[in-house]
């Protein structure tokens, strides 16, 4: 090109470097979409992810505020959080909902909307808790053509996101995200499962047990309370040899779920065998305890059970105890053993006494 004017070969070299410069672009892009893959892949479990989401994308990105939202209808995701000893204190900017109803307009997006944060349509995702964005981009997570929540990505910038940007990114991310979700929480609930009575979808003695260390351990740290209800079905053997061992499952669900119905989301209910439970519970006197144990104890008694195609009066005796003072030499597993030795003790009373009843463990 001897012969072209000097303005040419600059206009050339600029569209040269302009073209070099995208490249570059385009390749930190690709960087970019691999370790966000690699990151969230590479999670082994539920907090693991929920960890690498925020970490992934708040600094490298420069945002300013990152929140994921999840549908948990029936609280199963955070049933399972709670037995990890996962408290949703430590992720404020988790946010769950039992509906996608509850997004209003929110729910049928298919793709991201990026612009102005606008609190009365998006405030739901940047609730007052955490930091108002001026500009924001929601990113729909859909598996298997239902939603399953939302990230919303949020900036104090107002040019940070506008409405004319390219979505692309998002929206593989939104996808990789979805796909990582899905598998972690699935991956915890086998691990659930494998914690739970196949009868009454309570929780099993194993998990109970496994709890009950731990609990006694927390409660040690932090000086709290901790309690211990030892249930039993009264004359349960009765329902199964007259009605057969259906009717005596139908009377075990029931009889857990109405447990379960006093109980906090922070108490353990597990199935400890045969007719027998288990119930721990955290940061609770003794007296408190009784009194869950009373709710329990009458909520049985007072309605009927309805098996065997009639109505028939079940109830349950209880024993409750108290973690020991005179137990702090011990192991932790020594000492949650002997509270519900305890608890077991005075469950026997409440049946020589009469069952339908609450004894408390001797002074």
């Amino acid at each position: 090109m001897p012969n072209a004017p000097q303005s040419e070969i600059v206009q050339l070299r600029q569209q040269l470097a302009l073209l070099i410069e995208q490249a570059r672009n385009n390749e930190d892009i690709m960087r970019r979409h691999q370790e966000f893959d690699l990151t969230f892949i590479g999670a082994s479990g539920f907090v693991e992810l929920i960890d690498s989401i925020f970490e992934a994308l708040s600094a490298p990105s420069k945002l300013d505020v990152v929140t994921l939202s999840l549908f948990d209808n029936g609280y199963e995701i955070r049933r399972i959080l709670q037995d990890l000893n996962v408290g949703l204190d430590d992720f404020p900017n988790l946010l769950f909902f039992d509906d996608p109803v509850e997004f209003g307009p929110l729910r049928k997006l298919l793709r991201p909307v990026l612009g102005g944060f606008n609190p009365d349509r998006e405030g739901i995702i940047f609730p007052e808790q955490v930091l108002t964005p001026t500009s924001a981009a929601l990113v729909p997570l859909w598996r298997n053509k239902a939603m399953i929540g939302m990230l919303g990505l949020g900036s104090c910038d107002a040019t940070r996101f506008t409405s004319g940007m390219a979505t692309d990114f998002l929206e593989h991310m939104a996808g990789i995200v979805s796909v990582c979700l899905e598998n972690v929480i699935n991956v915890e609930r086998l691990k659930h499962l494998g914690l739970m009575d196949a009868v009454t979808g309570v929780n099993n003695r194993r998990y109970a047990e496994m709890r009950l260390i731990e609990e006694v351990g927390r409660c040690r740290r932090h000086a709290a309370p901790l309690s211990c209800l030892y249930v039993d079905i009264d004359h349960f053997k009765q329902v199964n040899d007259q009605h057969g061992h259906q009717c005596g499952d139908e009377v075990l669900r029931e009889v857990a779920a109405r447990i379960k119905a006093e109980l906090r989301l922070s108490d353990t209910l597990g199935r400890f065998g045969g007719e027998e439970f288990i119930v721990l519970l955290p940061d609770t006197a003794i007296t408190f305890a009784a009194q869950v144990a009373e709710r329990i104890r009458s909520g049985i008694a007072d309605r009927p059970f309805i098996y065997a195609g009639a109505e028939r009066q079940v109830t349950v005796s209880l024993g409750v105890a108290g973690l020991h003072a005179g137990s702090a030499d011990l192991q932790q597993e020594a000492a949650g053993q002997r509270m519900v030795a305890e608890a077991d003790h005075a469950l026997y009373r409440a049946k020589a006494n009469g069952r339908n009843r609450v004894e408390i463990q001797n002074a």
